[in-house]
């Protein structure tokens, strides 16, 4: 049976997460209560992107806190989650969606098997990971720009036929100004890094 961690990361399209949620549990170190709050602060951006909000740097962790925050009143919580219902977000779901440190404890030992004492990763395993993490950026920004261009078009604010987005991360070496694919930069360089040893 799947976990809650489970079903909501699936929900909201929140590839990769739980990959996230193990390496900074392990590696990092970081807490279990921090790992919650970042977690449902996921799910509120997600949940607020889906209802075409487009939320800016800061909203979203401003929002959680309006709703979660011990230190905010009721009147100020009530005000917020009418503001985000007249935005046609789902508010009760999403509160209902929001996990506990516990929840997240049960995920990453239950179902994905990881513990603190569990062993580190190789350095191909690493690097692999952060390559899928940079794609699925990718393939959330260009979902995420693909959104607000077809509701600008259809709501006659953009002139814009048939289109297609394209998201290209490059890297450019400084002092030598060579450009790379991100993807060929970790393929070349692992590998040329892997041969010299």
């Amino acid at each position: 049976m799947n976990s809650k961690v489970s079903r909501v990361i699936e929900a909201y399209s929140l590839d990769g997460l739980g990959d996230e949620l193990i390496e900074r549990w392990v590696d990092d170190g970081e807490s279990l209560r921090s790992l919650a709050d970042e977690f449902n602060r996921r799910v509120l951006a997600s949940a607020m992107e889906q209802a075409d909000l487009n939320p800016i740097n800061g909203e979203v962790e401003n929002t959680y806190r309006l709703l979660t925050g011990d230190d905010v009143s009721s009147g100020i919580r009530t005000e917020a989650r009418r503001s985000l219902e007249r935005d046609d977000v789902q508010v009760e779901t999403v509160l209902g969606d929001f996990v506990s440190h516990q929840a997240i404890h049960t995920y990453l030992t239950k179902h994905r098997g990881v513990s603190k004492e569990t062993e580190p990763e190789d350095d191909r395993e690493k690097l692999e990971k952060n390559q899928r993490t940079i794609q699925q950026l990718k393939g959330r920004t260009r979902a995420v720009a693909t959104n607000i261009i077809e509701n600008l078009r259809d709501t006659g604010r953009l002139d814009i036929d048939d289109f297609d987005v394209m998201v290209d991360v490059r890297v450019i070496e400084t002092a030598s100004g060579e450009t790379y694919d991100v993807n060929e930069l970790f393929e070349e360089r692992a590998e040329s890094d892997g041969s010299e040893e």
